[in-house]
């Protein structure tokens, strides 16, 4: 049978060759369909819940923190462990369930009771959440925004991770199979209030005076409507600042009938949020950059291709 088929395929190169040819390009379309990671993910069914508090320390995070949601969350069916860490500004959580739960029913479980853990922690000290649907092996894609050859000094390292949180990532979480993008480097931007206590004091105004009226007049508000012959006039007031001088020309208190403003009492420039770390590009120095999570679940494969389709349009 073997002598054979060696006789017909000498006898038959072309038909032979045309045959494997075709096999070859099976092959590599199918290996492209595969639903398969070439490192299979071993995490196990788990749901994680992050608190940030970058005022407290690890002490008062673990006790009215972390020990709160603990004890909220136990009693939720098909928990295989819970497990924790607090440390300086952060809480994580993470619940593990049993292998055949479903991860969504898993997160329908801890999302009901959230709200009872809110409740139980101090104000002040945080608001937990739970994190992405992702896994320990669904970093897949990572990338460094910067300016073209010849712009970089146009752009600041605060206004490169402005457009990294602002533009990059809002467009790219609407990929199919991305579960978030996480930012990295740079400048968080801000509006800071530098006041100055001893105007506070000559003008009798208290900081919770100033806190009040830097978010009571920082929002837009409606009015209802009025009706005037066949035409109908919408009432809207736009109290939302949008630069420097808005804050600045807010209204804080009626002293003696003179009007205190912000600009009184407090310098306001931009700023940045502290920084508890950094990105690098090789030996170019600091970066901003992002990383892309997967879905759980999700072709990884697939998952890059549309991602780098998206960012050939971004």
């Amino acid at each position: 049978m073997l002598n054979k088929i060696i006789q017909f395929s000498i006898a038959n190169k072309l038909v032979i060759g045309i045959f494997t040819i075709g096999l070859i390009i099976w092959g590599i379309f199918s290996l492209q369909q595969l639903p398969i990671d070439a490192v299979p993910d071993i995490t196990n069914n788990q749901v994680q819940i992050v608190t940030s508090a970058p005022s407290s320390g690890a002490e008062d995070i673990e006790r009215y923190v972390t020990f709160p949601i603990e004890q909220t969350m136990a009693t939720i069916p098909e928990i295989e462990e819970i497990r924790s860490f607090s440390r300086f500004g952060l809480s994580v959580v993470t619940i593990v369930f049993n292998e055949n739960t479903d991860i969504y029913w898993a997160r329908e479980q801890v999302a009901q009771r959230l709200q009872e853990a809110k409740n139980a922690i101090p104000a002040g000290l945080g608001e937990p959440g739970m994190a992405p649907i992702s896994t320990g092996l669904g970093e897949i894609f990572q990338y460094i925004v910067k300016p073209k050859a010849g712009f970089e000094s146009q752009y600041t390292p605060t206004e490169l991770r402005t457009i990294q949180d602002w533009v990059i990532r809002r467009q790219l979480l609407g990929t199919p199979g991305i579960a978030d993008v996480s930012g990295f480097g740079g400048y968080l931007k801000q509006y800071e209030v530098a006041v100055q206590p001893q105007l506070l004091r000559s003008f009798g105004i208290s900081m919770s005076e100033l806190f009040q009226a830097l978010e009571t007049n920082n929002q837009n508000t409606g009015g209802a409507y009025i009706t005037k012959s066949s035409a109908t006039y919408y009432i809207r007031s736009e109290g939302l600042t949008k630069n420097l001088d808005d804050i600045r020309n807010v209204l804080v208190k009626n002293v003696d009938g003179r009007p205190i403003l912000v600009k009184d009492l407090a310098t306001v420039n931009y700023g940045s949020a502290i920084r508890y770390g950094a990105l690098t590009n090789a030996d170019k120095g600091e970066a901003v950059g992002g990383i892309v999570l997967m879905l759980k679940d999700a072709n990884a494969s697939q998952v890059i291709k549309d991602v780098k389709q998206r960012m050939e349009q971004i």
